[in-house]
């Protein structure tokens, strides 16, 4: 598109940013002459990403403050929309990861301000996290960016994110947000909070290779206190962020104003970071993603892999009908990003992931399914699944979701996150048994009631399989075998693919 004219207006001269959804171009406004932004929607997107693109537009558009990226104009030139926006000329918050209590509180009660003048006219932000604020000027403003995620607060405009849907990384959700909840303004207060700890310490208070132990963790944990993390960290920074990282909103700040006052007092003014221009990153082009399919439905498989190839972005390299096959793909052709789906003749998807993720570790694996039951997505997750959707997705989402993944983002399907949680909350998440015990155990769920059934099975002595049933037991704090296996099947930890050889 470079050289092109939109509406005979906008010069678009060069590539600054790309994304799963949208391109944004450096150009120029030949009627105003200024140089300008224009974010341009990808073709062949579906049509929730239309209405949320649109969304971004009319809720930036109303707001204008100077910490707020600046919107100066919609339209559509025959089938491209796009957005143009104020170039923001910076570096994004998370290059200042750690920084010092100053520049915390300076930045920080910034982020509060255009926060709390986004909040009053109505609009919650929901996506608040480093890659979304920027360090613009040699006084070190802040402008915060992307609004396609913002809702207004009064409902005026139709939802066009579903409920229980999470796209990209849970670490900045708020425990309101991980399970599907109505949100408010305070939900961006805790994730203000995770971004400041994150400042702070150069961690995240949550923090997992497994996706469902950070959504509990949100939930349900307390964060380790900074001054723990890093005793440097005084006492009024981590006074003001664990207020911000109550899991009750009540408990919180209640507006970005009062948040901010309470990091402007600690304003000194001295310890700015200074980054030289040197070490600005560099605009490169859009790599192509290598994806693979595995799936014993060709009737699937073949439109997914016209769709995934027609987004421009994605190449597939290869498909298999199983999981033996998907464990060959993986090693032959070292995807980029594998979609595996679960139930399949020969071996499952299950069984296969973790030989997937050994065949090639830089692999991501994406989950598309049709079982949406809490084992197998813990199973999945546990097992080293990048990201988790269901088959009812659109075909615009699933390319959504393998670009997503491929960014290095966690990708959770609508419903999944809420069903993950609720699964959770009650059981726990982490699983006490080794593989003998495992094994043991779906012998006793596939069916297997006697211990010499299960010695012979599983070519264990039989005190061995009594003294494996005494640990599992005590492990698990269960009165009987069959309260044990329906325990793990519940939590996860065995699925109905893991009996199925035993059952025949």
């Amino acid at each position: 598109m470079i050289g092109q004219k939109l509406n005979d207006r906008y010069l678009i001269e060069e590539v600054i940013g790309e994304g799963a959804t949208a391109t944004v171009y450096r150009g120029t406004d030949l009627r105003l002459r200024r140089t300008i932004a224009i974010k341009v929607l990808l073709p062949h997107v579906h049509t929730t990403t239309r209405q949320r693109f649109e969304q971004e537009a009319l809720a930036a558009a109303q707001l204008n403050h100077p910490g707020i990226m600046a919107i100066y104009d919609v339209g559509r030139d025959r089938d491209q929309y796009y957005i143009v926006i104020e170039l923001v000329r910076g570096r994004p918050l998370y290059e200042y990861i750690p920084t010092t209590p100053d520049m915390i509180a300076q930045l920080g009660s910034q982020i509060c301000s255009a926060l709390d003048y986004a909040h009053r006219a109505g609009f919650i932000h929901r996506d608040i996290k480093p890659a979304n604020i920027y360090v613009v000027g040699e006084d070190e403003g802040i402008k915060l960016m992307d609004f396609g995620l913002a809702l207004p607060m009064d409902g005026s405009q139709k939802r066009v994110t579903s409920v229980g849907s999470i796209i990209g990384t849970p670490a900045y959700l708020s425990p309101e947000q991980a399970q599907g909840k109505k949100l408010d303004l305070r939900t961006d207060l805790y994730s203000l909070g995770i971004v400041l700890y994150e400042m702070a310490t150069g961690q995240l208070p949550f923090d997992s290779d497994d996706i469902s132990a950070i959504l509990i963790q949100q939930v349900n944990k307390l964060p380790v206190p900074p001054r723990q993390v890093s005793p440097q960290v005084p006492i009024w920074l981590e006074a003001i962020i664990l207020k911000a990282l109550e899991k009750l909103p009540d408990n919180r700040f209640q507006t970005a104003a009062a948040m901010g006052a309470a990091l402007q007092m600690n304003v000194t003014g001295g310890g700015r970071a200074t980054i030289s221009n040197d070490n600005m990153p560099k605009v490169e082009s859009r790599p192509q993603i290598r994806a693979a399919l595995v799936d014993d439905h060709p009737s699937l498989r073949a439109p997914l892999a016209a769709y995934l190839e027609l987004s421009g972005d994605i190449a597939v390299v290869g498909e298999g009908g199983n999981g033996q096959e998907g464990i060959n793909l993986a090693r032959e052709h070292q995807p980029d990003v594998l979609l595996l789906d679960l139930n399949m003749p020969v071996m499952g998807g299950l069984e296969a992931l973790p030989e997937i993720k050994r065949a090639s570790p830089k692999t991501k694996v994406l989950v598309l399914t049709g079982r949406d039951e809490t084992p197998y997505i813990m199973r999945a997750l546990r097992g080293g699944a990048n990201g988790y959707i269901l088959k009812t997705a659109s075909e615009q989402d699933v390319v959504n979701a393998v670009k997503d993944v491929h960014s290095g983002a966690t990708v959770l399907g609508k419903g999944i996150a809420e069903r993950l949680v609720e699964g959770l909350k009650n059981m726990g998440s982490l699983d006490p048994l080794n593989d003998q015990e495992h094994a043991v155990l779906r012998c006793i769920a596939a069916g297997l009631e006697e211990n010499d059934q299960i010695s012979e099975h599983l070519k264990l002595g039989p005190e061995d399989v009594v003294r494996t049933l005494k640990n599992i037991i005590d492990k698990l704090g269960v009165k009987t075998r069959s309260e044990a296996a329906l325990m793990a099947l519940r939590g996860g930890w065995i699925t109905l693919e893991d009996i199925k050889d035993i059952t025949g």
